[in-house]
């Protein structure tokens, strides 16, 4: 087994201890135990349960930016990829949901996931086309992020089998975060100084 299938063999078992058990329950050594993965490799590839979210992260990024569309707008693109990354969600839907429910009981674990959501960002920003650099990008994933987090409570009560009301979700917060960019896009520029008078204001008489 390589790296990349050992991995995602570990991040599948702890998603699923996690949906079996709850996230209290859930470590690099419990997964491999569960998933019958060697346990020293397991020390190394996940030195923390942060880890194994990093690594689920990565996954649901590269699901999300395979087969990018190469045409329409840009919120188009967008839309496309946040809704590749819930489907991959999808696919391990009870432990996600399952994680959902614990962080707010873990700050630490909540912390590391913020972080984690912005670099995400940043990926399916460039995906997209859009430049996640500077100042102006930071302000841009966390934009993104929100538009993720109302798509994510949609997703949460979605029982559809074709995600409709997350996709109704999504197209709605991108619309949002659209409007809101189209309107903050351009500092407002000074008003041009007055252009000179052609003769001084006063005129000394001349004697």
């Amino acid at each position: 087994m390589n790296d990349s299938a050992f991995d995602a063999a570990l991040v599948n078992a702890a998603f699923a201890l996690g949906a079996e058990k709850g996230w209290r329950h859930v470590t690099a050594a419990a997964a491999a135990r569960a998933a019958g993965l060697d346990l020293a490799q397991a020390r190394l590839a996940f030195p923390c349960t942060g880890d194994i979210l990093k690594s689920f992260g990565r996954q649901a990024d590269a699901a999300a930016l395979t087969g990018v569309l190469d045409h329409g707008s840009t919120r188009d693109i967008l839309f496309d990829i946040l809704l590749r990354r819930f489907d991959f969600l999808q696919t391990h839907r009870a432990g996600v949901l399952a994680l959902i429910k614990f962080l707010p009981v873990c700050p630490p674990l909540a912390a590391a996931m913020l972080e984690l959501n912005l670099t995400s960002m940043g990926w399916l920003l460039e995906g997209a086309g859009v430049d996640a650099t500077g100042l102006r990008g930071a302000l841009k994933k966390r934009g993104l992020l929100l538009v993720w987090a109302y798509g994510l409570q949609a997703w949460a009560r979605d029982e559809s089998a074709d995600l409709s009301a997350t996709m109704a979700a999504v197209d709605k917060a991108l619309a949002r975060a659209e409007g809101f960019a189209s309107r903050y896009a351009k500092t407002p520029e000074a008003p041009p100084p007055p252009p000179e008078a052609p003769f001084p204001d006063t005129i000394t008489p001349v004697e």
